[in-house]
């Protein structure tokens, strides 16, 4: 019998094997054409977007570099020279 951790699931309210959650916490976050998405990776921009609360418009083809996930899987954090603290929605982007 091997020795396995198990941690309390409060959804569930069930003892489950640790392994098994966290196969179910790994959420690939996927961009327009579906692929994945990872920390560090640039992404091109595939329509027009105004940003909210400026008068900026990113245009389509815009790369940005260095992004971010969010706990959101819709959602990743990145910057622009034009805009700090940008977060933009994955149906937006294209990886490079």
């Amino acid at each position: 019998m091997a020795d396995e951790d198990y941690v309390y699931d409060e959804a569930s309210g069930e003892w489950r094997p640790a392994s098994e959650l966290a196969a179910e916490a790994a959420v690939v976050v996927r961009d327009a054409a579906g692929n994945a998405l990872a920390d560090g990776d640039s992404v091109t921009l595939i329509k027009d977007l105004k940003v909210k609360g400026t008068s900026t418009v990113l245009k389509q083809g815009t790369v940005i570099r260095s992004i971010r996930l969010t706990e959101n899987p819709e959602e990743i954090d990145c910057r622009h020279d034009q805009v700090k603290g940008l977060v933009l929605r994955c149906e937006f982007v294209r990886k490079r």
